[in-house]
């Protein structure tokens, strides 16, 4: 049985951490990270290492919202 991809993040969702597959030339990139806008279709989304990506929403497959990251062992 093959997977289905759904995206059920919504504008609302702005604030929470996400993970996120969309196309590309050549395949397909993922990013997971907090969802810090998503104005005139573009969601911006920013990764654990401070980056931000733009992802226009037509080239996204998949996307949802996740809890947040479980803490690394060793910090506290």
């Amino acid at each position: 049985m093959a997977a289905r991809l759904t995206v059920a993040v919504t504008e609302a969702d702005v604030g929470s951490r996400i993970t996120t597959r969309r196309r590309v030339p050549g395949g397909f990139r993922d990013a997971v990270g907090i969802l810090e806008s998503w104005e005139s279709g573009v969601l911006r989304v920013r990764k654990k290492d401070g980056t931000v990506v733009e992802i226009f929403a037509e080239t996204l497959v998949a996307a949802k919202v996740v809890p947040a990251a479980p803490p690394r062992p060793g910090r506290m």
